[in-house]
């Protein structure tokens, strides 16, 4: 037996809360290993926080400046001196499907082997990823060590709702983040994909704290009931419309843009319930896209909604945002709004989907002037390949 499929075995047979120990353990023993650390990414995709039993001891690192970042940023290994000479350290992406989780670290002793067996580390560490997203069912511990701060409860039901925060196919590549990450009231995203269809929705919630994100839960649990049961996306938005007005009677309600991607051809079927709004990059040039606007979810009783028909070509980049985002006033009482989501599209352009709304978000932060914002702010970012 060699030694990926040791440590792979090790991996898979571990505790939920000691998957750490037992990567440890078979890297010091298979790989020679000095020491091996695990590093989640917070919510506010601002830090790499150490995997450890609470009270946290280790400090965390920064994801912008920090070799860790580099190798979670790039999505590939990165190699460093360790310290006192003799040894190096490996920092290894810790991924799901295109999903960046965090970043494990190995420090080896110098010597060609280590080049030799980089690409098993990386697949270790891959291994890794998948069995966190498991065992997070079963323990807390790499939830909390994704929490630099507290969350709010509201917030804690938003995250807990999410797919994910970024997911890659040969034919598509997505990434979204919501702002404040540790206090978020009812903005949300979802997305789900089978061998032919990609399912996206984007939330512009309504209210705040508990109640809002109360409301988002309803919608968002009432449209996968429906999609479940695989009914189109406009019998999906009926459902979710007529039980958001039952529990609410048109006192609350919220807006949402619903796409029904076709993998093979780019075809794609909307409803825009009273949508975030929707920018798209197409040959260097962004444009905003207008759509049909049809009335939000849970607003009135029975209300019908149609699917308008879209098209995206490979190459198109696709940016949803909230209004939080284009309605946000800068200090002078300017809305961020069209032109400079434009030129922001265009300053990110070269970085990969799943970086892309943190990046915009930063920009965004300097133009409200302060750091903590008034409202959601989210950031949906789809690259689309095709096949």
């Amino acid at each position: 037996m060699n030694r990926f499929v040791i440590a792979e075995r090790a991996v898979r047979t571990a505790a939920p809360h000691q998957l750490l120990d037992a990567v440890r353990r078979v890297l010091v023993e298979q790989y020679a290993a000095d020491s091996v650390e695990l590093f989640m990414a917070d919510y506010g995709l601002t830090v790499l926080q150490p995997v450890s039993v609470l009270p946290h001891t280790m400090e965390p690192v920064s994801v912008h400046n920090s070799p860790e970042g580099r190798a979670f940023g790039a999505q590939e290994p990165f190699v460093e001196d360790a310290p006192g000479g003799g040894s190096v350290r490996a920092h290894l992406p810790v991924s799901v499907r295109g999903d960046r989780l965090g970043v494990l670290s190995v420090v080896l002793p110098d010597g060609d082997h280590v080049r030799g067996c980089l690409a098993e580390l990386a697949e270790i560490a891959e291994v890794l990823g998948r069995e966190v997203v498991v065992a997070e069912r079963d323990t807390d511990l790499y939830l909390q060590a994704r929490r630099k701060d507290r969350l709010t409860l509201a917030a804690e039901m938003q995250w807990q709702l999410l797919p994910g925060r970024s997911c890659t196919r040969p034919e598509y590549e997505l990434g979204a983040q919501l702002e404040p990450a540790y206090a978020i009231f009812g903005d949300n995203f979802d997305w789900s994909a089978t061998a032919e269809h990609l399912m996206l929705y984007v939330t512009n919630g309504m209210g705040e704290g508990i109640e809002a994100s109360l409301l988002t839960n309803l919608a968002i649990n009432a449209l996968r009931n429906a999609r479940r049961a695989g009914l189109p996306i406009s019998d999906q938005a009926a459902l979710a419309d007529q039980a958001v007005y039952a529990q609410y009677r048109g006192e609350c309600y919220l807006s949402m843009l619903m796409f029904d991607f076709e993998l093979a051809t780019g075809r794609a079927w909307v409803v825009d319930a009273g949508s975030p709004q929707m920018l798209r990059l197409r040959a260097g040039s962004v444009e905003r896209v207008e759509l049909e606007a049809q009335l939000p979810l849970g607003m009135f009783e029975e209300t019908d909604y149609v699917a308008q028909e879209f098209r995206v070509e490979p190459g198109d980049r696709l940016l949803f945002v909230s209004d939080g985002v284009y309605a946000v006033a800068s200090p002078k009482g300017e809305a961020y709004g069209d032109a400079a989501l434009a030129r922001a599209i265009q300053a990110t352009r070269l970085l990969p989907a799943a970086e892309v709304p943190r990046a915009v978000l930063r920009e965004l932060t300097g133009h409200r002037g302060r750091p903590v914002p008034d409202d959601d702010a989210l950031v949906v970012c789809l690259d689309w390949l095709g096949r």
